[in-house]
């Protein structure tokens, strides 16, 4: 593997992140085309998922492409979905070899195009900077193996890990830079989660803020019952905003009747333990399209995924002072009698934004 591969491969996959919270169903891939040592076409996956990253590169790039080198983050793809396959457009512009860090795991491609680039006597390279990009595509990649979504969980605490004071109060327990940088981290995540207690007393709208996003990432509320206000800022948005309600199997009609009548997508889920099941949960909001979930709680919410091994990385926000054990945990109980239960994250982030602590975690098999 060449330096140069890395450097160019490393801006693909800045390319490619711009891509997250917008690019779903599809992943957000980046691609970078160069020639005789600079950059003639550059692209990531646009909102929606199309254009691809491929085809945007190659028309920026024009009859430039010819000759050159294609850095792709991703398999480019082989068969006919709602746009050609990439695989096929990389070959009718010329290009002349083609550098991807990972393989698609989606079954209608896994080699597929790589073998397709061959054929046609383009140079395959792979592997390069794949690290990277399995942890940026490992929602999208675990989906198409039939798994679950890549899922953050975001906790906003005082410094003893208490959410709300006794009495319920938790506004604002972080200041204004963290709560920013949380409207960042929303909108580079397909969907926003939140459990139906959050819901209840938080009164939330779940959008991203101030950012100028060119599309809101979807809200998810988990409620066994639907016991949700039909006139909270939620429902009163659900025409706008995409809202899903994971409930259970034993919800009450009427509610689904009325959630459905004001625009809510309703995803059915099993119960495990008196609560929704969080690995059915997880799996059903994979096959609709979702890679890649932003939970915000709360305890009960972030204690099941937890104590399920549904969470890849956590993300805390550490404010400067104390509520006291009669303040509600940022966690509830998981049940846990041993510390070789607890699951173990690796510290991969820990910087101050504004007057809080910032400390983020990832799983160390992701």
């Amino acid at each position: 593997m060449k330096m140069t591969d890395e450097r160019w491969m490393a801006l693909a996959l800045s390319l490619g992140r711009r891509g997250q919270g917008n690019a779903w169903p599809n992943p957000a891939v980046g691609c970078v085309l160069v020639r005789d040592g600079r950059v003639v076409g550059r692209g990531w996956t646009q909102p929606g998922g199309r254009p691809h990253a491929e085809a945007l590169a190659l028309a920026r790039a024009g009859e430039l492409a010819r000759g050159a080198t294609a850095y792709v983050t991703l398999e480019p793809c082989s068969h006919h979905g709602q746009t050609p396959p990439c695989a096929a457009a990389l070959i009718e512009a010329g290009v002349a070899r083609v550098v991807a860090a990972v393989e698609d795991s989606d079954t209608r491609v896994s080699g597929r195009g790589f073998d397709m680039l061959r054929a046609a006597g383009i140079r395959v390279e792979t592997g390069v900077l794949a690290a990277e990009a399995g942890l940026d595509l490992s929602g999208f990649l675990r989906v198409a193996d039939g798994g679950r979504p890549f899922v953050t969980l975001k906790l906003a605490a005082s410094f003893d890990g208490r959410i709300a004071t006794a009495t319920g109060q938790s506004q604002w327990i972080t200041g204004p830079e963290a709560r920013r940088l949380v409207h960042g981290m929303r909108a580079r995540h397909d969907a926003v989660m939140v459990g139906a207690g959050t819901a209840r007393k938080d009164d939330p709208s779940l959008t991203v803020r101030g950012l100028g996003v060119a599309r809101q990432p979807a809200r998810v509320v988990v409620s066994r019952r639907l016991d949700l206000p039909l006139l909270g800022q939620l429902a009163r948005s659900a025409q706008d905003v995409p809202l899903w309600i994971c409930h259970g199997r034993d919800a009450d009609p009427e509610r689904l009747a009325a959630w459905k009548g004001i625009g809510a997508r309703l995803v059915a889920c099993g119960i495990a333990q008196a609560q929704i099941d969080p690995a059915d949960m997880l799996v059903q909001l994979g096959q609709a399209g979702l890679t890649r979930i932003f939970c915000e709680g709360g305890s009960a919410l972030a204690a099941s995924l937890l104590a399920a091994d549904a969470v890849d990385e956590l993300v805390g926000f550490s404010a400067g002072f104390s509520i006291g054990a009669e303040g509600l945990p940022a966690i509830g109980a998981m049940g846990l009698s041993r510390l070789s239960e607890a699951e173990r994250f690796e510290l991969v982030e820990s910087r101050q934004v504004g007057a809080d602590l910032m400390h983020r975690w990832r799983r160390t098999e992701v």
